[in-house]
């Protein structure tokens, strides 16, 4: 993170996909900013200032997941959203709270990896282009030391099919690509412990589960260089800074969005599900409070993950969680409901407002719809009444009401005659006030 992303930078991107709630961006803005305050601290400081974890409250579909997704993705920091009720079924309770730092390290891997890939694609295609020379130019296997005159003429034949792989002549050309050898990973360490059997049996097992390479194919040009350049990739990516880069990613950028914790909300008690409840609790403690997982990448430190937490609490209250772990998410910010005015905002102003999608979709069959400002007021308007009168399921109501509005354009656009739709008030009102008059709504707009 760059020290000129600012709260006010974050929260004016965060503007630009998500509408309204102006307090929870502000509040995940001024926790991303700590942790680069952190960083510029002296070590023996930098080690005892923790992350302030957050509590987002409020109902389903208002912003709660997008705001984590986004701050995510604007830092570049590894994300994983997890629902805290996947603890509560029957075998997880206390076996797989650590799971989500596993996951949270395995999409630090992921990141770090493309950096690097970027950084060495260059060199491997210079890779691929020479193997492709190889691959054309005919082997006659062992030769004697090339005369001076022979190099040359040699060399002049490599540059020839080098220029001719530059202007895209030879992509249809056959060439048979050698069976790819495979690496068996080795089992280490046990003879350490006086277990030589073990490790010899591990071993053989590995032999018989992973499948022996194919022999050689023949493919175009356009399909080896594909295949050429991920081996050539995955070649060049040091693998050791990888794994280091990403557990230290991990331990210093990571953000975990922990969903529905107020479903593992619940008083002590001695039998039936609250049980369950305070061991899912009980389990998460540690890791939020700062623990040791242990991946297959290395031990990482939880410390300074920053956990995001939401529910929506219309039953429990965060001060029904247990006080070890409130005391472990001193930040809450509650969202609110969403009003007509944010439909109408949500369906115009984010970078890739709803609207814009469908309009996009439908231009690739060559439709062009405008939505027009009475046909928006007028999805706003029983956005908003459905969600009122029916379950709110907040902005994710606007995907059901669009689909069934644009439904017939969706299905008739390869061959509508009239490529140019108008989505004005009256159209939207004709194809959902047949749905509205209904007296149960859930059952058609959900």
């Amino acid at each position: 993170m760059t020290d000129n992303l600012t709260p006010r930078r974050i929260v004016a991107e965060l503007d630009r996909y998500i509408v309204g709630q102006d307090a929870a961006k502000k509040a995940v803005a001024v926790a991303i900013r700590n942790r680069w305050r952190r960083q510029q601290l002296s070590p023996e400081l930098r080690q005892d200032v923790t992350p302030k974890n957050i509590i987002m409250i409020g109902p389903t579909g208002v912003g709660k997941t997008e705001i984590a997704r986004r701050l995510a993705q604007l830092v570049g920091a590894p994300f994983i959203k997890v629902e805290a009720t996947k603890y509560t079924e029957v075998g997880y309770v206390g076996r797989d709270v650590e799971s989500m730092i596993r996951d949270l390290t395995e999409a630090a891997v992921g990141l770090v990896k493309q950096q690097q890939r970027e950084q060495v694609v260059e060199k491997a295609r210079e890779r691929v282009t020479e193997k492709l020379i190889d691959l054309l130019i005919p082997n006659k296997g062992w030769m004697p030391p090339e005369e001076p005159e022979e190099a040359e003429r040699r060399q002049r034949t490599r540059d020839k099919f080098r220029a001719m792989l530059d202007s895209g002549e030879l992509e249809d050309r056959q060439v048979e690509l050698p069976a790819e050898q495979k690496t068996l990973p080795q089992v280490q360490m046990l003879s350490a412990f006086g277990m030589e059997d073990m490790q010899a049996n591990l071993q053989n097992m590995l032999e018989n589960i992973i499948p022996r390479p194919a022999g050689p194919r023949t493919v175009t040009v356009t399909e080896a260089r594909k295949i050429l350049l991920e081996q050539e990739t995955e070649a060049l990516i040091d693998r050791a800074a990888v794994q280091e880069k990403a557990v230290d990613l991990v331990e210093n950028q990571g953000i975990v969005f922990l969903d529905e914790l107020d479903k593992v909300c619940g008083p002590a008690a001695s039998h039936g599900p609250d049980v369950s409840r305070q061991g899912v609790q009980r389990d998460l403690l540690p890791v939020v409070e700062g623990t040791t997982v242990n991946t297959k990448y290395g031990p990482v430190r939880t410390d300074h993950i920053l956990f995001i937490a939401a529910g929506a609490f219309h039953v429990s209250k965060p001060a029904d969680l247990m006080p070890e772990l409130q005391g472990r998410f001193p930040i809450r910010v509650e969202l609110t409901d969403l009003t007509r005015d944010d439909f109408l905002r949500i369906l115009t102003e984010p970078k890739h407002a709803i609207t814009k999608q469908y309009s996009e979709l439908l231009a690739t069959e060559g439709v062009t719809v405008d939505f027009t400002p009475d046909g928006v007021e007028a999805l706003a308007d029983i956005a908003f009444e459905v969600n009122r009168t029916a379950q709110n399921i907040g902005a994710r109501r606007l995907h059901t009401i669009l689909e069934r509005v644009v439904e017939d354009i969706s299905f008739q656009a390869p061959d509508l005659s009239n490529k140019k739709v108008r989505i004005d008030g009256p159209y939207v009102r004709e194809r959902l006030t047949a749905i509205l008059q209904k007296e149960d709504l859930s059952k058609y707009i959900l």
